[in-house]
């Protein structure tokens, strides 16, 4: 009888590609893959450790998994076994451990723990690596649209982020690799991909002299396959936004109007702090650069608020900036203390009253932003990647996203089908978010 293993992914995109990659090499193996419930032969956690919380739940659901079948073998994999490999040795819940850079294993993993029936711990020092772990993906949980890993690891050391330490250095992947991966994607149906990585930005600063490859020169070449209709890239940095970059990617009709451009904080002297390579001036460039050449792009971004040291102040002028520069998105997070990171041991750490009221406010300047960028596509002709059927009021609406990212339904009618694109006019709001199209 073919073994049963269940998997759960915690944290990026990165880590989920990496675990529907390894759920892929296991169907290949024989595994029987089953639901992350009592009953399988083994459990494969893929951890996160971006804050303190995120290894919380990490050890959780190591334990949850010994809990639901105690003679299973239970395998941790991913960035907390990275950054804290003794403690998970010392957990008697924990049979396999397996690093980063270390998944593409996992079956002779598997293998050699079964005859053995000893803990194995497979674990390198991955700030001393160059290689790009061969991970790939032939079909995905998404049924409309495959999130491609091209890059690994972070050289920037910012000093809230442990992921420099958990993931190393920058690793790019073959340009030929990800087209092919494209392709075999395109041909199982998919027709929107998403270029992502730990640090997409940094694609290519790996290669060798005289094998540079750049992010742009990547995008040019996935824009060249057939079948896909839409490319989306990660979360950027500002500095890749170039005249060069952006008039490149401006050029490739299949390049979605949505960037997510990474901030954190609004305020100069916090960015200082946390060791960012801008200033707010430049960032606002980039923003303008972008909206000179694409007609109301989405503008995503990040915010940390409570970074330690934040004062009044500092906090007010980072709201100012979110304002001023009107995204359509705006994730917010408290500033959470990470072990092993220059922040964590900062003085002035903010109390969490402060940084819940401040997050508060955040919040409603980013609902009234997403409001206002989401009512300038009343009565326009927006084009929807059908993504999956809503019930509502009795009707059934195909939900799927514009190319600015924006949710939007369109009433079910004969000959729709999942994963088609199909343009149709704004009316108004199905829901709050949710923009309510009819036929054009």
């Amino acid at each position: 009888m073919n073994k049963k293993v269940a998997l759960h992914n915690l944290g990026c995109k990165v880590n989920s590609y990496e675990i529907e990659a390894m759920q892929q090499l296991l169907e290949e193996a024989g595994y029987e893959i089953v639901p992350f419930a009592p009953g399988a032969d083994v459990y494969i956690i893929n951890t996160c450790t971006v804050t303190n919380i995120a290894d919380r739940k990490s050890r959780q659901m190591l334990h949850k998994a010994k809990k639901m079948n105690p003679g299973a073998v239970v395998v941790a994999t991913g960035c907390y076994v990275q950054s804290d490999q003794e403690k998970l040795k010392a957990d008697e819940a924990i049979d396999l451990i397996v690093g980063n850079n270390q998944k593409q294993h996992i079956v002779e993993l598997l293998a050699e723990y079964e005859e053995t029936q000893q803990e194995i711990s497979s674990v390198i020092n991955i700030n001393q690596t160059k290689e790009y772990e061969s991970l790939q993906i032939r079909k995905t949980a998404e049924h409309a649209r495959a999130y491609i890993k091209v890059q690994d690891g972070c050289n920037q050391f910012c000093t809230y982020c442990i992921i420099p330490y958990a993931r190393g250095r920058v690793r790019s992947r073959s340009k030929d690799d990800v087209v092919a991966e494209v392709q075999r994607l395109s041909e199982a149906g998919y027709k929107e991909v998403v270029l992502t990585g730990i640090h997409l930005s940094s694609y290519g600063l790996d290669f060798p002299e005289g094998k540079k490859d750049s992010l742009l020169s990547l995008i040019e070449s996935v824009h060249q396959v057939e079948g896909i209709t839409r490319i989306r890239l990660g979360s950027l940095e500002p500095r890749i936004i170039t005249e060069e970059f952006v008039r490149g990617i401006a050029s490739l009709e299949k390049v979605c109007p949505h960037f997510h451009l990474s901030l954190q904080s609004g305020c100069d002297t916090t960015l200082k702090r946390m060791n960012r390579r801008y200033d707010s001036s430049e960032y606002g460039e980039k923003c303008a650069l972008l909206r000179q050449v694409y007609q109301a792009p989405a503008l995503t971004t990040d915010v940390i608020v409570g970074f330690p040291g934040e004062t009044e102040e500092e906090f007010a002028a980072s709201y100012e900036f979110v304002k001023s520069i009107d995204f359509y998105e705006t994730h917010i997070f408290k500033y959470s203390k990470r072990k092993g990171t220059k922040a964590a041991v900062m003085d002035n750490q903010i109390p969490e009253m402060v940084k819940g009221e401040r997050s508060d406010r955040m919040l409603e300047l980013h609902d009234g932003q997403a409001n206002k960028y989401e009512q300038q596509f009343m009565g326009k002709v927006v084009e929807i990647l059908l993504e999956e059927i809503l019930v509502e009021d009795g009707d059934e609406y195909f939900i799927g996203h514009t190319r600015e990212y924006i949710k939007a339904a369109v009433k079910r009618r004969e000959g729709m089908n999942q994963n088609d694109v199909v343009n149709c006019t704004v009316q108004g709001f199905l829901k709050p978010h949710i923009l309510r199209c009819g036929e054009m």
